[in-house]
């Protein structure tokens, strides 16, 4: 009788309920482990696209400004496409050179659709901006915008807009 027993437990055993069993739970628990994993790693990835973004909108409006106190109203004549364009010698610097002058920078993962460069003139820092305010002594102040498209897997897209301005006095 005793040996029936035991036949009918190890039955029991071979023949429990599949929910119950733990086969192929290291399976699921190393999907999701890595899963997560992933997703950080690409949050850390685009987090560094984003500063790098940032340093480059911040490199830009610095050499947006610099490109336009070289180029005051007592520079020469302003550029036109005809000529050599922006990078002309004799050239006064107004708002499109300006802004072509950054979207010439080219660099690695910055989408130059999405800058937006505005520059404006004034006689003293803080003061209101004019348009013929482009002489030795005034000051220009350039303002770049970039739109950064943030993308992780799994995670809803987003772009952040990330700004810099930078301020010169016009030397020539």
């Amino acid at each position: 009788m005793r040996q029936r027993n035991f036949n009918i437990v190890a039955h029991l055993r071979l023949h429990r309920d599949p929910l119950s069993s733990e086969a192929g739970g290291t399976l699921i628990e190393t999907a999701l482990s890595i899963s997560l994993l992933m997703i950080m790693l690409f949050a850390v990835i685009e987090v560094s696209l984003a500063l790098y973004s940032y340093h480059f909108i911040s490199n830009a409006a610095c050499e947006a400004t610099r490109y336009a106190i070289v180029r005051g109203s007592t520079w020469g004549t302003e550029c036109d496409s005809e000529s050599t364009g922006y990078a002309a010698g004799g050239c006064t610097a107004n708002q499109a050179d300006i802004q072509t002058y950054v979207q010439s920078i080219e660099l690695p993962g910055i989408d130059s659709s999405n800058l937006t460069v505005t520059p404006t003139w004034a006689t003293t820092p803080g003061a209101s901006s004019c348009s013929t305010c482009n002489s030795a002594g005034d000051v220009v102040q350039v303002e770049v915008d970039y739109s950064f498209p943030f993308s992780v897997p799994f995670l809803p897209k987003r772009t952040f807009s990330m700004s810099s301005t930078s301020e010169m006095v016009i030397s020539q």
